[in-house]
């Protein structure tokens, strides 16, 4: 078997990769001076990562980030900001997501909330983790036309699916019974499967009001499901006013 038989068989099975590191190392004089184990493992390594690599970029660009440049890394504690780095380090980590915890990041306009928490998505999706990133608007725009044209179980597995879903403006305008009755179906399908991060320009203690005038039993079933952790173990960094706190 000729060496560029191999190659063309390589890339036939889709491994391209194995296929250029293995011209690379014919066209290597040293190479030879290396043993096949060796060689071997050196061509796995390089399929290895470019296949890490392309499911990397994959994750990244279904999660549609608002930003996805967002890094945990390039977060401001400066300017009088006040965050809580070690609580966002912990995040980070992503472990809260292992547990199926949610995630509530508040604050006024301009405060840096959807930078935050498009780099707690970026840091799923490095973990390998399927991430969403979606408007409260667009969301209940969707959802609504699809329950219109009778798709709505589809298009309720496309917020429900992911790991993580990331919801940001969260409650910035109050919701109609109709639109906090489809919420409340995501929500639940949600609730002890996956995390959900939260972006608001309120605490949660004033989300009842914008459900419906706080007066449906929908606002009460809703809140209930998102916080359905004990007070013990939910991890919460609200942000109001530029401050982050547990």
């Amino acid at each position: 078997m000729t060496n560029q038989s191999t190659i063309d068989k390589l890339i036939e099975m889709c491994l391209t990769a194995i296929a250029d590191a293995f011209r690379i190392q014919m066209d290597d004089p040293t190479m030879k001076e290396v043993s096949f184990e060796d060689r071997f493992g050196m061509l796995v390594d390089v399929e290895y990562s470019n296949r890490k690599n392309n499911r990397l970029k994959r994750l990244i660009r279904q999660a549609e980030l608002e930003q996805p440049d967002a890094s945990i890394a390039a977060i401001d504690y400066h300017s009088g900001r006040k965050l809580n780095k070690a609580l966002i380090n912990r995040l980070a980590i992503c472990e809260y997501i292992t547990e199926y915890w949610n995630i509530f990041i508040t604050g006024a306009t301009g405060s840096g909330k959807t930078y935050m928490v498009c780099a707690f998505g970026m840091e799923a999706c490095k973990h390998y983790y399927s991430v969403r990133y979606v408007r409260l608007p667009d969301l209940l725009l969707d959802l609504q036309a699809a329950r219109d044209n009778g798709t709505f179980s589809t298009a309720l597995k496309k917020y429900t699916k992911p790991i993580v879903l990331i919801i940001d403006e969260w409650l910035l305008l109050k919701l109609t019974e109709v639109e906090a009755r489809n919420l409340f179906e995501l929500i639940h399908k949600r609730r002890k499967k996956s995390s959900t991060i939260f972006c608001s320009q309120f605490r949660e203690s004033e989300w009842y009001q914008p459900i419906c005038d706080g007066e449906s039993t929908l606002a009460d079933a809703i809140m209930d499901r998102i916080s359905y952790v004990s007070p013990d173990r939910w991890l919460s960094p609200h942000r109001t006013g530029g401050s982050a706190a547990p």
